[in-house]
């Protein structure tokens, strides 16, 4: 079976997402790695000059990172 990239989360399924570190039910799978609907919603709507768009795609690197690992 191959892993589908962006599968939404069990939602009674409590997992660490990758980018804020908190403990969530709701969430996607990106490559076998959380992200929490919050850090989703923050990373789909922040722009190139926020502060935290740095800190997102450094996180979003570790997601590939481990992929290809």
């Amino acid at each position: 079976m191959t892993e589908q990239i962006g599968a939404r989360a069990e939602p009674s399924k409590v997992e660490t997402c990758i980018v804020c570190g908190h403990e969530r039910t709701a969430g996607i799978h990106i490559v076998g790695q959380f992200l929490c609907t919050e850090c989703e919603h923050d990373i789909v709507v922040s722009d190139v000059t926020d502060v935290k768009y740095r800190y997102y795609i450094e996180r979003m690197k570790q997601i590939w990172l481990a992929a290809i690992s």
